[in-house]
Order: C-alpha cells, then structure tokens, then sequence
C-alpha cells in the first residue's frame, strides 16, 4: 500500500472491510461458481450471468440468482431459488477458503488489529462467512461481522452510531460499486482495491487506488 494512503490509515480509528476481492482474491471464484451452476442453461446465459455478477461485485447471490433463473426461463419459486442457493454455497465456500491471500493482508491486519477497530461487511451469508472466517483464522481480527442479510450502507451507519465515531474517522477497503455506494452513503473515505474487474472505478478514485497491503 502506498505510502500517503498509510497516513489515511493512521488517522482511521475504525476500518470497514469487504471481503472477497479485498481480503481473499476470490470473485473470481465465485464466477466459477456461478458459470458451473448455469451450465445447463448454454453459453448465452452463462456469458451473460459471468458479465454481471463481475460487474456487480458485492451484490448478494440473494439478488443475483431469482435474476439469473428468471434469464433462465425458470419460473422463480422460493423452492427453486433455494435450491440454487444451496447448491452455491456448496460450490463457492471451500474454493474460498482455498483462494489466495490478498499479498499483505495477514501482516497489514496484524499490524493493526488491536489498535482499531475492523468491521467486516460482506454480501456473503452470515453464517457462510463466518465459518469461512473460522476456518482461516482471522475471525479475532474482527471486532464485528456483518453479511446478509444486512446491507452495507446499514451497517457501517450501525457501526459508527454503536462505536461513537465520527465518519471523518472511518475508512473502507472495497473492490466494487456497492462498496463504494455504502461508504459514501455514511460519508467515509473509500480505498479502492484495483483489479481487472473494476476499471470503471478507478477514473474516481486515482488518489485511493490500491493494488495490495504491501508497503511500497
């Protein structure tokens, strides 16, 4: 991480975190995931279902999926979408697990762990998360954790009410709009992980741009 953003982080007294494509390189994963659950729907709708889910990074599987089976010609039942939940879940959380570090990450938190406070929202489950978290071993880096079904945006204002910090202390590493979205919306300064996936948002973001949690 470069070195004028490290500043911004030394004033933070509290840091929100994304998870997949901020913590762990994993969208890319969970594209797989979704390809190989569309398999029998043909290219068409396995292009169009990998060209939005990569667009729309941090948007919940509970959103994406009643979407993607209604492309699908389904008809989207409650019965029929949790079964494609089920079956997601299965497919994406062992490949998160095994997914690769982002470089820096464990010694970046290590760091500063016990000095601030960091708060993980994630569009992931609940649940799914923290399992995920307790098999990685880093759910003690976390003062709380949030998935869905909470939003975002809701839980950085709960977050900030809870702790008595201004926004003007906070800070957010994401990778995707909504991200971006839930950190504006509560007036915090967004750090953008730079990837293939996210060229749109780095025109807006040239000074909070960052590749990694290697110092530079």
């Amino acid at each position: 991480m470069k070195k004028s953003l490290n500043k911004l982080v030394d004033q933070a007294k509290v840091i929100f975190w994304d998870f997949d494509g901020v913590i762990k390189d994993s969208v890319k994963v969970k594209s797989l995931a979704f390809e190989r659950l569309f398999s029998d729907y043909g290219n068409n709708i396995v292009d169009r279902v990998r060209a939005h889910h990569e667009r729309n990074g941090g948007v919940s599987r509970f959103e994406k999926i009643p979407l993607y089976l209604s492309w699908s010609n389904e008809v989207v039942t409650s019965k029929k979408t949790q079964e494609f939940y089920d079956r997601f879940s299965l497919l994406v959380k062992q490949s998160v697990v095994e997914s690769q570090w982002v470089p820096g990450f464990l010694e970046f938190i290590g760091r500063y762990y016990k000095v601030k406070k960091h708060i993980l929202v994630t569009a992931t489950p609940i649940e799914e998360i923290e399992e995920i978290l307790q098999e990685l071993n880093i759910k003690h880096f976390f003062y709380k954790v949030y998935g869905t079904p909470n939003i975002k945006g809701d839980a950085i204002n709960e977050s900030l009410k809870d702790l008595k910090i201004e926004p003007k202390y906070a800070i957010m590493f994401g990778d995707s709009m909504s991200d971006y979205m839930a950190a504006k919306d509560n007036n915090v300064l967004f750090f953008l992980r730079s990837t293939d996936l996210n060229k749109d948002l780095k025109s807006t973001h040239k000074d909070r741009i960052f590749k990694d949690f290697i110092d530079e």
